[in-house]
């Protein structure tokens, strides 16, 4: 192989292929690998479990490329959250919130109120910020305003703002209000019972769409490649991948963990609980999607679980059955123990199957080596915080910032076909 690419990619989990899309659309060279014969890597094992936010950042990615056109997403039928052992709908606009079973009735009333605000605020009119400066007020501060208690600060901060933890609680709180917008947001996208949207046939679907974006655009796909071995000048640059012989050359490498090893440091592990079912989550409605945020405070852990189900309604599943998943960041060596508070909201399970994976992120400094390596994926069921790192790895890779100012009703018609 005697050319050189721009951007040798190595691995076809979704960030890889986000990347590998949004780099060809840039009208960059790009080269494409995987050792396996199957599109996915690390993210196939994950398949079925994440949602995305209708307004969030991986929808505006889908529009910001165009691969809205390769894929059909249905709306996720509902939302909910855990307390006291038992799951409630997660009540998401002031509206809600005097209905919701969650809360006693003066608390409804302060929770209405601190809704009314995070609806109306903007951060461009000072009018709307009731002379809190959100860059600098904690949300802890911002709360108390509003005399919430702290299981109501648990739903909002967890099951809306989608904080996985409660490290949040002392940052600065326009980031929070941000999240709680896009949460509202999103939900009334839909009209429906929540603010997920989830893709016909899984989640398998999303990193090939990005795979044929990529192709639409020049780059060239090999799967099926063993041993890539980065290959580095005497200077530690990268300089190529070869593989079967064969170097490709290349200025740059973006790659999941599993291809340079001695580049990354275990952070973590992830416990998950894979579940098959003949009936619904009990006390959902009997809803076919629903995903459910059991947040830290409630089970005594650092931080929160997921409990996230589909079935035959996402043609992900055969008629009649559902899959549901739980899953968390281990902090224990006992997933099946540490697990059990969101599989014992299952009823009857047909099959169950535990594993755990480590969490890798990137040690290597890009600047001298130009790898780009993803971190592993999180035990969070929504891609926030995937895209998030696929932004930032963009921005490394490019030195640009990629505009996700897009018109998001781009993707309401293949979401209504669906």
């Amino acid at each position: 192989m005697d050319e050189t690419y721009d951007v040798i990619v190595l691995g076809t989990g979704l960030k890889e292929c986000i990347l590998s899309g949004l780099l060809s659309v840039d009208g960059l060279k790009v080269l494409h690998m995987d050792r396996n014969d199957y599109y996915g890597g690390e993210s196939t094992s994950l398949n079925l479990v994440q949602y995305m936010m209708a307004n969030g950042s991986l929808v505006r990615i889908l529009i910001h490329t165009n691969v809205t056109k390769y894929l059909n997403f249905k709306a996720v039928d509902g939302s909910f959250v855990y307390k006291k052992k038992k799951i409630y709908k997660v009540p998401a606009t002031d509206a809600e919130a005097l209905k919701s079973p969650l809360m006693g009735l003066f608390e409804k009333r302060r929770a209405r109120k601190f809704f009314i605000y995070v609806q109306d605020y903007d951060e461009n009119d000072p009018k709307s910020h009731e002379k809190l400066d959100l860059n600098t007020v904690t949300v802890r501060k911002l709360i108390s305003k509003y005399g919430l208690e702290d299981d109501t600060v648990d739903f909002i901060g967890h099951a809306l703002a989608l904080h996985n933890d409660d490290s949040y609680l002392d940052q600065p709180a326009l980031s929070f209000v941000k999240r709680m917008k896009l949460y509202a947001e999103s939900l009334a996208r839909f009209r429906g019972g929540s603010p997920y949207i989830y893709p016909l046939y899984g989640l398998g679907e999303l990193p090939q769409a990005f795979a044929r974006l990529s192709a639409v655009y020049g780059g060239t796909y090999m799967l099926n490649k063993p041993e890539c071995k980065v290959e580095f000048d005497g200077d530690g640059k990268v300089v190529g991948v070869t593989s079967e012989g064969e170097t490709a050359k290349c200025h740059k490498v973006v790659c999941d963990p599993s291809y340079l090893p001695d580049k990354v440091k275990k952070v973590g592990k992830v416990a998950r609980a894979v579940c098959i079912m003949s009936h619904p989550i009990p006390d959902t409605n009997d809803s076919h999607s629903v995903q459910v945020i059991l947040p830290q405070k409630q089970l005594g852990r650092k931080s929160d679980m997921y409990l996230f189900c589909c079935s035959y309604a996402h043609n992900v599943a055969p008629k009649g059955k559902y899959i549901a998943f739980v899953s968390a960041e281990a902090e224990t060596d006992n997933p099946e123990q540490e697990l059990k508070p969101g599989v014992d909201l299952l009823g009857t399970v047909d099959e169950i199957f535990y594993d755990t994976y480590d969490r890798y992120v990137p040690t290597n400094d890009h600047g001298v080596d130009n790898c780009f390596i993803s971190a592993s994926y999180d035990s969070t069921t929504h891609f926030e915080t995937t895209v998030i790192d696929v932004m930032e790895m963009y921005t490394k890779i490019t030195g640009k910032n990629l505009d996700l100012s897009v018109d998001l009703s781009a993707a309401s018609a293949a979401e209504e076909e669906a």
